[in-house]
Formats: C-alpha cells, sequence, structure tokens
C-alpha cells in the first residue's frame, strides 16, 4: 500500500478542502491543511525509493476479452522521478499561493486531485492501469477548460485537444489488442517489439510532437496555480511512458522519418518559446519543446534520457510558471534551472543524447539548437518584472514562499545525483559546452533583436500551418457541408412531400432486392 499512500493523501486532503470550502474558513487554516497533505504527500513519494521495487495490484477484472490483468501500480527506477517532481510540483503550488489571488480551497483541492492522478500514471504497470489515469485526466481538463473559456473558438479548441488526447489513448489500446493477438498480453516491463512504434505515436499525439499540431489557442486562460498543475501532469502523465518503451522495440524504418518530424517540433516550439512575451503565454510551447526532446530521445533508444528531460519540464517550468513574485535574492533559484537544463555532467539531464541503438548521431545536431532555444527563453522569461514584488510582502511570506520554489529545485539537484538509472551520470559533456554557446548567442539575440521587432508575416503564416488550423478548418467545412445536405433531406422527408419520397425510397430498395433476386 506504500506505492498508493501519496494519493489516497492527496485525495483525502482534496476532500477535506472541498468540505471546509462550506464552512468558509480562516485562510491560514486551509492553507495549513493543503500545505501539510503536499508536503506529507512528497514524503511519502520519498519513501518509495527505499523499498525498490514495489508493486501493488487491485481485485482481478472480468475484461479479459481485452485486458488479462488487474489495474496495477510499480514503483521503481522509472517512475519513482516522475512521482517525485509530481509531489514536489504540488507542494511548490500550495506553498507559493500565498504571493497570488489563487487562494480559494477548490483550486487547491484541484491541484492535489490532479497531481494524485498523475502519480496513478506515471506508475501505471500495465495499459489498463494507464487508460483508466489518462482518461481521469483527460476529463477533468475537458471540465475546468470548458468552465474557463469564453467564446465559440477557445470551446473549439478544447475540443479539439480533448479529441486529440482520445486518439492516443485508442493507439494505445490498438498496441494492446496487437500484442494480445500475437499471444503476448502487453506489459510496461516487457514491452513486445510489435508495439513499440504505437505507443510512442500515441504518446507524440497527445502531447502534440507527431503530428505537430497545437489546438489550444490560447493558454493564459487559467494561470498560475492550477494552470501550471494542469499542463505539466497532463504531459507528464503521457511522457512517462516513453521511458517504459525499450529500443529494441522502436527499431522500424519509419524511425528516422519521425526524427525528422520531432526536430521540426523541437525547433518550432524552442522558437515560439523564445519569443513569447511572457511565459505563461509561452508555456505550451516550453512542454512541445521538451516532449520533442523526450520524443527524440526515445527514437534513439535513449529511455534515460526521455525520462530526464520529462521530470526537467516539470521541475525547471514549475519554477519558471510559478515564479509570480520577484526579488533579486532569489533570482539563483530559476538561474539554478539552468544548469539543470545544460546536459553537464552530474545534472538531471546528464544522460542525454546517449544513442541505445543503430540511429546516427548526426540526428544530434538539429535538437542541439532547439535545446539551445530553450535554455535562452528559460534565462529571458526569468528576468521578466513578474506580476507582483516579493519585497512589499509580509516577513512569513518572503520565507514560505521561497521554500515553495525550493521544493523544485531540491528535487533536481537529488535526482542528479541519485535514486534512478540517470544519476551521477557524466554524458556527453563537449555537447553541453556546445549547447551553452548557442544558448549564450540566442539570449543575446533574443534580448537584443528579437524581441524589439514585430512577428514577421512568415512567422505568422509558419505558426499557422504548424497549429494545423487549416486542417481543423477543412474538417469543419466537410461537417458543415454533411449537416447541410442533412438539413435538405430532414426538410425534404419531414415536408409536404415527405410521404412522396417515402413511397419513392421505398419502391426503390424494392426494385433493387427484386432485381438481385433474380
Amino acid at each position: 500500500m506504500l506505492i498508493l499512500l501519496p494519493v489516497f493523501g492527496l485525495c483525502l486532503t482534496a476532500l477535506v478542502l472541498v468540505i471546509l470550502r462550506l464552512s468558509r474558513p480562516k485562510f491560514k487554516y486551509t492553507w495549513m491543511l493543503a500545505s501539510a497533505g503536499a508536503t506529507l504527500a512528497l514524503a511519502s513519494v520519498f519513501l518509495w525509493q527505499l523499498h525498490f521495487p514495489i508493486s501493488f495490484s487491485l481485485p482481478p477484472w472480468q475484461l479479459v476479452t481485452a485486458f488479462f490483468y488487474a489495474p496495477t501500480w510499480l514503483a521503481d527506477g522509472t517512475s519513482w522521478p516522475y512521482a517525485l517532481a509530481l509531489a514536489a510540483l504540488a507542494a511548490a503550488v500550495i506553498w507559493t499561493s500565498v504571493v497570488r489571488a489563487e487562494n480559494e480551497p477548490m483550486s487547491w483541492a484541484g491541484t492535489l486531485t490532479l497531481v494524485a492522478l498523475g502519480i496513478l500514471a506515471v506508475a501505471a504497470e500495465n495499459p489498463l492501469t494507464l487508460l483508466l489515469a489518462w482518461s481521469a485526466i483527460d476529463l477533468f481538463e475537458l471540465i475546468t477548460m470548458l468552465r474557463s473559456t469564453e467564446g465559440e473558438s477557445q470551446t473549439q479548441g478544447v475540443i479539439i485537444a480533448f479529441a486529440a488526447r482520445l486518439a492516443g489513448t485508442g493507439l494505445v489500446l490498438w498496441a494492446n489488442l496487437v500484442s494480445v493477438a500475437s499471444g503476448t498480453p502487453l506489459d510496461f516491463r516487457s514491452i513486445p517489439p510489435t508495439t513499440g512504434i504505437y505507443l510512442l505515436i500515441a504518446v507524440g499525439l497527445r502531447l502534440g510532437v507527431l503530428p505537430l499540431h497545437l489546438p489550444y489557442q490560447q493558454d493564459n486562460v487559467i494561470r498560475r496555480g492550477l494552470g501550471t498543475t494542469l499542463r505539466l501532469v497532463s504531459a507528464a502523465a503521457s511522457l512517462a511512458l516513453l521511458a517504459r518503451i525499450p529500443a529494441p522495440a522502436l527499431k522500424s524504418a519509419i524511425t528516422p522519418y519521425l526524427l525528422i518530424l520531432a526536430a521540426i517540433a523541437a525547433l518550432y516550439a524552442a522558437w515560439m518559446w523564445l519569443r513569447a512575451s511572457d511565459e505563461i503565454l509561452g508555456r505550451p510551447f516550453w512542454i512541445l519543446g521538451f516532449a520533442s526532446l523526450a520524443v527524440a530521445e526515445s527514437l534513439r533508444g535513449n529511455p534515460t534520457g526521455t525520462t530526464g528531460w520529462g521530470v526537467a519540464m516539470i521541475l525547471c517550468g514549475g519554477v519558471l510558471f510559478l515564479f509570480s513574485a520577484r526579488q533579486r535574492s532569489i533570482l539563483w533559484l530559476p538561474f539554478f534551472g539552468l544548469w539543470v537544463l545544460s546536459t553537464l555532467p552530474f545534472s538531471l539531464t546528464a544522460a542525454a543524447w546517449q544513442t541505445g541503438n543503430s540511429i546516427s548521431s548526426l540526428f544530434i545536431i538539429p535538437f542541439l539548437p532547439a535545446q539551445g532555444l530553450l535554455m535562452a527563453g528559460f534565462f529571458r522569461h526569468t528576468l521578466h518584472p513578474g506580476e507582483t514584488s516579493l519585497e512589499s510582502q509580509e516577513k512569513w511570506v518572503k520565507v514560505i514562499y521561497p521554500t515553495g520554489l525550493l521544493f523544485l529545485m531540491a528535487a533536481a539537484i537529488l535526482l542528479g545525483f541519485w535514486g534512478w538509472t540517470g544519476a551521477r551520470t557524466i554524458g556527453l559533456w563537449w555537447l553541453a559546452i556546445a549547447v551553452l554557446l548557442l544558448a549564450s548567442g540566442f539570449t543575446f539575440l533574443g534580448m537584443k533583436i528579437l524581441v524589439r521587432t514585430p512577428p514577421s508575416i512568415l512567422s505568422t503564416q509558419w505558426t499557422r500551418i504548424f497549429r494545423l488550423d487549416w486542417l481543423y478548418s477543412l474538417l469543419a467545412g466537410i461537417y458543415n457541408f454533411l449537416h447541410r445536405v442533412a438539413d435538405i433531406l430532414t426538410g425534404s422527408l419531414e415536408g409536404e412531400g415527405g410521404l412522396l419520397w417515402s413511397f419513392l425510397l421505398l419502391v426503390l430498395i424494392l426494385s433493387i432486392l427484386s432485381t438481385r433476386g433474380r
């Protein structure tokens, strides 16, 4: 039960917060409860590492036609980094909320519930468990976004995003059926070679990498607290699957082409991240950029590298997106994230760019500028003024707020040295130096040239193409055409001549049947 202890703690705390909201208690009581629940969950996840591996299964289900197992969760060196990062994110969101207007218990309850679902997803041991967690997260996101958006265009974007994630979920189900048809039930401990490519495309589809798409028109509807949790948990729940796919399961003739698509997505996302006016508006590109790097590592047969990029996306992104109250004395906290992202020795991402299959090392080249652009954008957004000043806050807030950010950076430092297969890794340090030089150059361009010029017409056109708006418009046109045809047929059959049309159709059907009978 140790593996589900943080989940129970988070859900129980969220339930109590919802109940307490009815009595309208003071802020300090609800905040203390929420922060205690999140911190205890972080401590519970930390205890996983002392008892690896841990497995827990529910009683057997009767879904023997499609699944030959019950929901099962596995805590090992693959799931633990993600679970630790998500638990640290929950604690950081609650602790840093003291400087934001998001001090509503319902928002905290949503954050804790989302992180609990995320932990269930990253620790999933089989497709049934993963599909249940994905479905719960997708439904949570759909309801939250529909309640937060205004206007038909934003609602359409939410529905498209939900549909894309459902398609990715369907691909995992298809991979399971393919595995069962070959006589081997799909298990994430040993993924058959015939299903690896389906699982990778499913993750790429859910994250917007394969194919490249950004269905959300705006990402500033829900901002710092719950919005950050929603975006990062949803991405982490999908990225964790890449760490389970072994290199032999991705041997395919289309692997080089998928790498090219991932490189295009990484470069585009990193460029748009650097050009974003603030970190919240650039948040979808941050997630897309790191998702592309993780997909590339998986295609190159390096599951450990995918974990490094995915966890760095959560921890460094969480620090930046929650860094709303700025003060020079705590700038070292987000700046420390540059070391985490650098792939220098003993950093969280040091295991990146190692190759575990026969793919040529030349495929690394287009991803290095993408990494440099992401680092440059991280540096640029860290220097923004922020929404409030920490100097104007009360003394206790000046202690609590940096502590919340410290949870994330402490987890990043810990994972660089201990607890999983990517710890204490030297890595390809010469590539890290090259990336640092690239990041320095991009930082200079971003601060001196790019940010002072408006987006060009060419850039806007490429943005429309990459967002797949043209595809969505085409599908909408086809739908509207079929809808008009259906309206015409319905009007014809329900009008005054409807009875005559019905007799005519009946005669035609009988004529066809009589002709076939001869």
